[in-house]
């Protein structure tokens, strides 16, 4: 019967947590160290950031159509003797 047992008390409330040391200040980062590129290198880097937009672009840039139909001038309608 649950009437006879006696009220359960709360449980008493944990200690608090000991206070954080205190946080030390960052140091400054240090300067900048210029870096010396010789000229061959810049142009290997330049040469590699090339390709990889070219390959970025892929195909894209050879469809002919957009959502407005083709898109060829009037010249590239004109029928050639080796065309037509």
């Amino acid at each position: 019967m649950g009437f006879l047992k006696p009220p359960k008390l709360p449980a008493p409330a944990p200690a608090p947590p000991p206070p954080l040391p205190p946080v030390a200040p960052t140091p400054p980062p240090p300067p900048p160290v210029p870096e010396k590129i010789e000229p061959e290198v810049k142009e290997d880097i330049a040469k590699e950031q090339a390709a990889v937009e070219r390959k970025r672009r892929g195909r894209k840039s050879t469809i002919l159509t957009s959502p407005l139909g083709i898109q060829e001038s009037e010249e590239e309608k004109l029928e050639t003797l080796l065309g037509k």
